[in-house]
């Protein structure tokens, strides 16, 4: 009976490990980045250049490998209450629509 348990809990584990976008919508997500992230972030991803030129920033591509590499957790937060001079996107919060965008921008990948 142990054994059982501990092929169960093991057989569980990759779905623990998935992190938090999996079943996640990334269309819903699309149409939620369109909204209130393109302005900035551009219609694919890649930044609004004249945008960072006024802020004296650079907007880093969603697709560049150091953004894909941040965990689920971190993108839903960064996405939603925003990071650095990057707003907040009003309306959305981390817990619902964050596993969505972030499924969008996980889809973004190189």
């Amino acid at each position: 009976m142990k054994m059982y348990a501990a092929v169960a809990a093991l057989s569980v584990l990759p779905l623990v490990l998935a992190g938090s976008s999996q079943g996640a919508d990334a269309a819903n997500g699309k149409a939620l980045y369109q909204k209130g992230c393109a302005k900035c972030h551009g219609a694919n991803g890649v930044g609004n250049p004249g945008l960072a030129k006024a802020l004296g920033v650079a907007i880093r591509p969603l697709s560049d490998p150091d953004v894909q590499a941040k965990s689920d957790d971190q993108l839903a937060k960064e996405s939603i209450a925003g990071v650095g001079k990057m707003k907040a996107v009003n309306g959305m919060t981390v817990e619902k629509e964050g596993p969505d965008i972030v499924a969008y921008i996980r889809s973004l990948k190189k």
